[in-house]
This record gives C-alpha cells, sequence and structure tokens, in this order.
C-alpha cells in the first residue's frame, strides 16, 4: 500500500477508520481543490505531527521536529524571509552544497527548483509541520530585528497626530509606519516565548516592556520614553479603545495573527505618573478545549472532580488567585458534560475562549449588560448548565446559589486562598449558611507551579527542615533548578496545575449549615479524603517534577 493514496495508508496502518476516511473523502469534493492533509486536519481527526509522520514514512522522506530543534542563523537566512514564508520553508542544515530544507510539501519539486537558483545549492527536502515551519520561520527571521525596527521608531519619533490619522491612510503604508512593526514585533516576540502577559510601564526616562513567563516577569526590551505614547495610542486604536481619553482606566480587546496562528488580546490601559500604563493578556485563542487530564490533575483528583460534574443540580467552584488557571479548569469542565440534549450557557467578561455548541454571553457593564442582569435572562433561557465567569458580588452569588437550588448545575470561579474558605467566603458576601449548604457539590482549589527544565535540573538530598516541609520523615532525592539554553537559562520550562478538591459530602453540610470556619472546615475535609495543595506539591518535588523554591512559593502560606 506504501505507493497507494494516502488515505488509504492510513487506514491500513490503522490510524484512521474507513468511515473516517470516506468522512474526509466527502469533504474534500466539497471542499473544490483542497488537499487531503488539510481537510483531514482540519476535521481534527488526527494531529498534525501524527499527518506527517506517516506522510514522511509513506514518500521515504525524513520527519524533523523543529519545535526541538536548534537552528544556525547563518544557514537559515540563505533562503530570504519573503521566499521561506511564500513557499513555508526553512533551512535546516548545509553540507558544502547539498542543503536540507524543512517543508510540508515534498513532492513540489517547483519550489525546490526556486530554492536551487536562489541559494546556489541541491535541495534535499525533510518533513516538518506546516506550524512548526511558521514558527520557526517566526522564531528565526525576527531575532535582531526588533532593535532595529525601535531604532527606526527612535528616529522618526512618530507623534499622536500621525496615529489619528491612520483610520485615513492606506492599509499598507499603515503596516509600514515604524511604530507600526513596533507594536507588531513586541506581540510576536512575546507569543514566541510563551508569554501570558506584556506589560508596557511608561517611566520617567525609559519605557519599559516585560513579559510574564512561567509566573515570572522578565525583561524583553527598553525603550525611549518618545516612543511611549505613540506605541499606547497604537494598541488603543487596535483594542477599539478611546484614544482621545487619558485620564481613565480603559478596557479593550485585539487579535493579532502570529506565525500563521490568531491569537487574542485582552487589554488593559490605567493612567500612571509618566503616561498610560498597557497590560495586554494573550489568551488561550479559540483552538478545541483541552481536556482535564491534560491540566496536571492526579489520578485521585480527576476521579473526585469528575463525581462533582456528574450531581444534576447544584455549584461546583473553581478556586484560587488570578492568573491560576481557573477558566482553563472551568473550560475542560464544559468540555467534559457538555452534550448535544443539554442548554449550556456561560456569563463571562469577557469570553476568553470561544466554544462551538456553547451559548457564551459577554458581560458589558456601560450598556448595563451586568452578571446580575445577565443571570436572571439566562434563567428564563431553560438552561441546563450555567457557566458564570466570577462571583464577583453579592448579587451574582446570590443568583447563582438560587439557580443551582432550584434545579440547575452552576459552574463559577471565586478568588479565595483555598477550598475550605470558600465557603466563610460566601457566608461573608452576604449569602445564606444554610443556602450555601444546600447548594454546593464541590470545591476545586488550584495553583500553577513551575516545572523544572528536565535538560539542566540538578539532584541532591533533601535536608530535615525540608523534610519538614515535605512532611517525610527521611531524606529523598529532589532536584534544584540548573540553567540552560532549552529554558533560557531559568531552569524551568512550562507549569503545570496543582488541586485539592473538597466535596460536599452530608456531615460537610451540616456544619457548614451550623456556621463552621474554616479551620474545621479543612480538617474534615482532610479526614474525608481530601489532599491538599501542599500534599499535591510535595508529591511533585518527589517525583522530580518541581523545585522546593516552588513549593514554597506556591504553598507556604496555604
Amino acid at each position: 500500500m506504501k505507493n497507494g493514496p494516502i488515505g488509504q495508508y492510513l487506514v491500513e496502518k490503522g490510524i484512521i477508520t474507513d468511515e473516517q476516511l470516506q468522512e474526509v473523502l466527502k469533504k474534500q469534493k466539497e471542499s473544490k481543490g483542497k488537499l487531503f492533509g488539510d481537510v483531514i486536519l482540519e476535521l481534527g481527526i488526527i494531529s498534525d505531527v501524527q499527518f506527517a509522520k506517516v506522510l514522511g514514512e509513506r514518500l521515504n522522506v525524513d520527519f524533523i521536529d523543529l519545535d526541538n530543534m536548534e537552528l544556525n542563523a547563518e544557514i537559515v537566512r540563505k533562503i530570504p524571509e519573503a521566499v521561506a514564508r511564500k513557499y513555508n520553508v526553512i533551512a535546516v542544515a548545509r553540507m558544502g552544497k547539498r542543503m536540507s530544507v524543512a517543508t510540508n510539501d515534498p513532492v513540489n519539486f517547483y519550489i525546490f527548483e526556486d530554492l536551487r537558483a536562489i541559494t546556489g545549492c541541491n535541495i534535499s527536502p525533510v518533513l516538518s509541520t506546516k506550524a512548526a515551519i511558521n514558527r520557526a520561520i517566526g522564531r528565526m527571521y525576527s531575532e535582531g530585528t526588533t532593535s532595529a525596527i525601535a531604532e527606526e521608531a527612535t528616529k522618526e519619533k512618530e507623534d499622536e497626530i500621525n496615529l489619528e490619522e491612520f483610520k485615513d491612510m492606506s492599509e499598507e503604508r499603515i503596516e509600514n509606519a515604524p511604530i507600526v512593526k513596533l507594536a507588531t514585533a513586541i506581540v510576536e516576540n512575546s507569543h514566541r516565548q510563551g508569554a501570558t502577559d506584556i506589560h508596557i510601564e511608561p517611566f520617567k526616562d525609559i519605557t519599559r516592556i516585560r513579559i510574564r513567563v512561567n509566573s515570572d516577569l522578565i525583561e524583553l526590551m527598553t525603550l525611549s520614553p518618545a516612543l511611549h505614547v505613540s506605541l499606547v495610542t497604537r494598541f488603543k486604536i487596535l483594542s477599539g479603545m478611546n484614544i482621545a481619553e487619558k485620564r481613565i482606566p480603559q478596557d479593550g480587546r485585539m487579535s493579532q495573527v502570529v506565525d500563521g496562528t490568531t491569537i487574542d488580546l485582552r487589554v488593559s490601559n490605567l493612567p500612571m505618573v509618566y503616561g498610560e500604563k498597557v497590560v495586554l493578556r494573550i489568551l488561550a485563542g479559540d483552538e478545541s478545549v483541552r481536556r482535564i487530564q491534560d491540566l496536571g490533575m492526579t489520578d485521585y483528583n480527576y476521579k473526585r472532580f469528575v463525581s462533582c460534574l456528574k450531581v444534576p443540580q447544584g455549584v461546583v467552584l473553581v478556586t484560587g488567585p488570578t492568573g491560576s488557571g481557573k477558566s482553563t479548569t472551568l473550560y475542560a469542565a464544559l468540555g467534559e458534560i457538555a452534550k448535544p440534549n443539554l442548554n449550556v450557557i456561560t456569563v463571562e467578561d469577557p469570553v476568553e475562549k470561544k466554544i462551538a455548541n456553547i451559548n457564551q454571553c459577554q458581560i458589558n457593564e456601560k450598556a448595563g449588560m451586568t452578571f446580575g442582569a445577565a443571570l436572571r435572562s439566562i434563567l428564563r433561557q431553560d438552561p441546563d448548565i450555567i457557566m458564570i465567569g466570577e462571583m464577583r458580588d453579592t448579587e451574582t452569588a446570590e443568583i447563582g446559589i438560587r439557580a443551582a437550588i432550584t434545579g440547575h448545575l452552576v459552574l463559577s470561579t471565586l478568588h479565595t486562598n483555598d477550598a475550605a474558605s470558600t465557603v466563610t467566603r460566601l457566608v461573608d458576601m452576604g449569602v445564606d449558611a444554610y443556602m450555601v449548604a444546600t447548594s454546593l457539590i464541590g470545591v476545586v482549589a488550584q495553583r500553577l507551579t513551575k516545572v523544572l527544565c528536565p535538560e539542566c535540573k540538578v539532584q541532591r538530598m533533601s535536608t530535615d527542615e525540608e523534610n519538614e516541609l515535605l512532611e517525610i520523615d527521611h531524606s529523598v532525592p529532589i532536584y534544584d533548578k540548573g540553567g540552560c539554553p532549552k529554558c533560557n537559562k531559568t531552569g524551568y520550562k512550562g507549569r503545570t496545575a496543582i488541586h485539592e478538591i473538597l466535596l460536599a459530602t452530608p456531615t460537610m453540610k451540616e456544619i457548614i449549615a451550623a456556621g463552621a470556619k474554616s479551620e474545621q472546615i479543612q480538617t474534615l475535609a482532610r479526614e474525608e479524603g481530601c489532599l491538599l495543595l501542599r500534599d499535591n506539591v510535595s508529591k511533585l518535588v518527589q517525583q522530580g517534577i518541581t523545585s522546593i523554591d516552588e513549593l514554597v512559593r506556591v504553598t507556604y502560606a496555604v
């Protein structure tokens, strides 16, 4: 079958079924001209890496993982950036007059003829995914260009008036303006480094740009203060803010294409002593919702969480500080329980991720569309499951809890330090203790902890003091952070979530209704099998996944 159609080859390999093949062929016929590979990836039947590996095997072309490969900038630039983007190719190696080029279309010989004429080398194709090639192009060709753009913008010192006239300018002129290129480059570089937030901060002598990577703020670059007003104005225009208003905070939203992927950004603007500070939160985007199992939840906690979601009416709360992944967990929960026979409605501020087949409602305070107003209307929309972005006041909490008591499953978030204090927080907000006890199904408290880089972590034995923190009676091998190019010398690569899940058992409901304090609730929860955040992160330290420093940072005050 190696020389037959790729679809049939996938069936022979047992990767897809005959029914899935027919579905793809039907969709391909309807699309009029789309490639089989593009259609099967659009339908989400297999991943792009899986498809590329099978295609490489069938065509006898090597597959390479560009995301985990160090490329030589000098070799890469043998192919001009415009040509690399046009053909979606990147040079990966060169030996004499032979150059290896990564492509997602290894049978398109016209491309290789063009590249041979441009580079003067014979071309050997290797296979990679379209997305990985796009990311590599963005990463390699952008190095060193941001500072050049900043210098160009500083020389020109574009003022605010130029930017206000953007609406009347041609699109090409706008895109070529140095300040516009600088704003675009800042977002691109931040996204490529895995940032979650971008801070543009005005000071007396500089404008500092920092990005949050793995929970820490690191400096991306510094700019001349002369550029600050223009840069802020550019982001205000893109996110739909009023550029004339500089005295009050504003919020907006924008999107940008980076390396072939559209990313959404939530923009917040706040007046400071030396100008307006802008913070851009890079949102998760509209890609498929992650499963609960992919969020770092242990098998034990996963079983407890799923048992909460199976209850047809009541409140399930996800708690934790800002940026601890609460919304991601809620979206994963919705993906688990949203079935075609259920009416799922969310009310959010803002809608961070658009999900197919779920009714999502955006809050608009200025127009009077508050959480309270939206929830009252939602209850007349015959819902089965309601997701409230955040219980931020008494009115929202009361309506949500009444909705749970009247037969709906309500999912929401709350800002508290641990699961036990969530109950007392609701009571402090003015919700009667008996109503909390009646409606509550369970509480998930979570944090994000940094994961040690596997390439450079350093092993040692734990000290007596650390054994006390880990709640163990003997020394065990643990790891400290190192620092290598793979993790940008930070010692950490990525983050994982830790959880504690409190279940509202009959005994728990009794003591909540009787007005128990958080210490009593936590003691009972532990007796009933709740593993605390400290227990979870302690296991990760002993498994070599995170460090003792992270245990202290994440749970010392908990």
